[in-house]
C-alpha cells in the first residue's frame, strides 16, 4: 500500500498529516529515508517515523467526545493549554488518538477521536460534504431575512460559503439572545461564527450537536464514550 495509507493505519495521524512526515524526510523504510509519496510499503517492511518504529493498529479505537470550551482540538499544544487528548489520556495513555476535524477553543460539542487515519481522511476531505449541525446563541434578534442570507451563503475572505440550513429555535426577551440551529457542509476555520459576523451578529455560544446522523445525546460536557459498532459502520459508509 502507499506509504501515507500505511502510516495512517499505524494510527499516526490522518493521511494528509502523514504525507507531511514523508515530505519532511521523517520516514524511513527498511533504514532508508523515503520522501516519495508514491512509495509502496508492505506489512513485512520496517517503518520508522522520527526514529520510532510504527506498525499498523490491529484494532482501532473510536470515541465520541463532548468537547468543553477552553481546550484545543490538537494532540499537543506548545502554549501549555489543555487539549482534547488530555481528557481521554487516563484511559488511553499509550494510544495514538487524534481528533477528526476541529472545533475552536471556545466552541463546545461533538468531536470524534480515533486511531483510524483512513476514516479521518475520508470524513475531513473537502469532497465528503458531510453535514455538521450546530446550535448557536446569538446576541440580539435574528430575523427571517438574516436567516435567508445565511442559507444562501455569505462572503468570507473573498469567497462564498456554501448553502446551509438555518432556523430560529427561540428568542429570550430577558437576555436578548436568539437560539439558532445551523447545518453546514464545509469546515472553514471558525465558519459558523464568521457567517454570523458577516451579517452583523455576534455568536455568544456555539455547540456542535451532530455530524451526519451521529448525535451527541447521552454524553456530558467534558466526557466521552466509545462509538457503537453500528455508529462506526455508519461513519465508514458516509
Amino acid at each position: 500500500m502507499r506509504i501515507n495509507k500505511y502510516l495512517a493505519e499505524c494510527g499516526l495521524a490522518s493521511r494528509r498529516k502523514c504525507e507531511e512526515y514523508v515530505i519532511n524526510g521523517e520516514v524511513k523504510v527498511n533504514g532508508e529515508v523515503v520522501t516519495d509519496l508514491s512509495t509502496q510499503v508492505s506489512y513485512s517492511d520496517t517503518v520508522t517515523v522520527s526514529g520510532k518504529k510504527v506498525s499498523p493498529v490491529s484494532k482501532h479505537v473510536y470515541l465520541i467526545l463532548n468537547k468543553p470550551k477552553g481546550c484545543v482540538t490538537t494532540v499537543s499544544d506548545d502554549r501549555g493549554r489543555k487539549t482534547v487528548i488530555d481528557i481521554v489520556k487516563a484511559d488511553y495513555p499509550d494510544t495514538r488518538l487524534f481528533p477528526v476535524g476541529r472545533l475552536d477553543y471556545d466552541t463546545e460539542g461533538l468531536l470524534i477521536l480515533t486511531t483510524d487515519g483512513d476514516l479521518c481522511n475520508r470524513l475531513t476531505h473537502p469532497s465528503s460534504e458531510i453535514e455538521k449541525m450546530y446550535v448557536a446563541k446569538i446576541e440580539g434578534t435574528v430575523s427571517e431575512n438574516d436567516l435567508a442570507k445565511v442559507r444562501k451563503g455569505v462572503e468570507i475572505d473573498g469567497r462564498m460559503t456554501g448553502k446551509s440550513r438555518a432556523r430560529l429555535i427561540a428568542y429570550d426577551n430577558k437576555t436578548n439572545i436568539s437560539t439558532v440551529e445551523i447545518t453546514i457542509k464545509e469546515g472553514m476555520n471558525r465558519e459558523v461564527r464568521r457567517i454570523f459576523e458577516s451579517i452583523g451578529k455576534n455568536v455568544a455560544f456555539l455547540k456542535r450537536v451532530a455530524i451526519g446522523d451521529l448525535r451527541l445525546r447521552g454524553v456530558d460536557r467534558g466526557s466521552y464514550r466509545k462509538l457503537t459498532k453500528e455508529e462506526v459502520e455508519y461513519l465508514k459508509n458516509l
